[in-house]
């Protein structure tokens, strides 16, 4: 069954790809629904392909609402109603002990709920408002977090737990940026997003701090595409929402999305 299969994937995912043949295989053979923690895309596509290989099992990945980014996935023998299976999420909503504006983002409520020992994969998308924020979590962890979740930022917060089905999504709003490059590889586009040179671009590519798509990518002549999502440990990231053609100068212009 493994026969070639890594072939299709980057080193730093085998481990992973070993954690989700295993889940099928316990799926399939012995029975078993298998809910996973929150996954990240590249993560539930892993998992997506390589369950056609298991015809057997079925697959539903929920992260709450149908546009989520992270999700939890269940894994259950063909004669399971995997739509009838819950998939343990729930919401915590955060607001202001004074009732005014967050002056606080993602990164804050991400950090403030990992800084009470939180696993990144017992959270999902973070939905920040003005005056509130959803964080879809595990129904194992939200009474902890009802309770000890009390400052994000610099504010002092209260927190309530209500099901999933009262998620307010969030829009996540980008800039939009123009850019001419001289061709679509991964270093050229991304040092003009990130506003640094090439020199500075290529080590934190070549050192695994890229990913496109949520896949590590290490090459920095990789061909990027409309579509295609990049993101760069302590730069951000930026999604390329369409290529506009060439310059009289031949150069390709780009429009890119900078997520904020």
């Amino acid at each position: 069954m493994k026969e070639g299969l890594y072939d299709h994937f980057h080193a730093d995912e085998k481990i992973y790809v070993d954690r989700v043949l295993d889940w099928l295989v316990q799926s399939s053979d012995q029975h078993k629904i298998i809910l996973t923690e929150f996954l990240d895309p590249r993560q539930v596509q892993i998992l997506l392909s390589l369950s056609n290989r298991y015809p057997d099992v079925q697959v539903k990945a929920d992260g709450g609402f149908p546009a989520a980014e992270r999700k939890r996935v269940l894994l259950a023998p063909e004669y399971i109603d995997v739509e009838s299976e819950s998939s343990e999420l729930t919401v915590l909503e955060v607001k202001l002990d004074n009732g005014m504006l967050f002056e606080a983002d993602h990164g804050d409520f991400l950090g403030s709920v990992l800084g009470l020992g939180i696993k990144r994969d017992r959270i999902g998308d973070i939905h920040v408002h003005d005056r509130f924020a959803h964080i879809v979590v595990t129904q194992e962890i939200a009474v902890y977090l009802d309770t000890h979740l009390r400052q994000v930022h610099r504010h002092a917060v209260f927190t309530s737990i209500l099901p999933v089905d009262q998620l307010v999504p969030a829009v996540q709003e980008m800039q939009t940026v123009h850019i001419t490059v001289a061709s679509m590889r991964l270093d050229g586009v991304a040092s003009d997003v990130y506003r640094l040179s090439r020199t500075k671009i290529m080590p934190p590519i070549r050192a695994g701090r890229c990913k496109v798509n949520w896949k590590p990518v290490e090459d920095p002549s990789h061909q990027l595409y409309a579509g295609d999502v990049v993101s760069m440990k302590g730069f951000g990231r930026f999604k390329v929402l369409e290529v506009d053609g060439v310059t009289k100068k031949g150069r390709i212009r780009v429009q890119v999305g900078t997520y904020l």
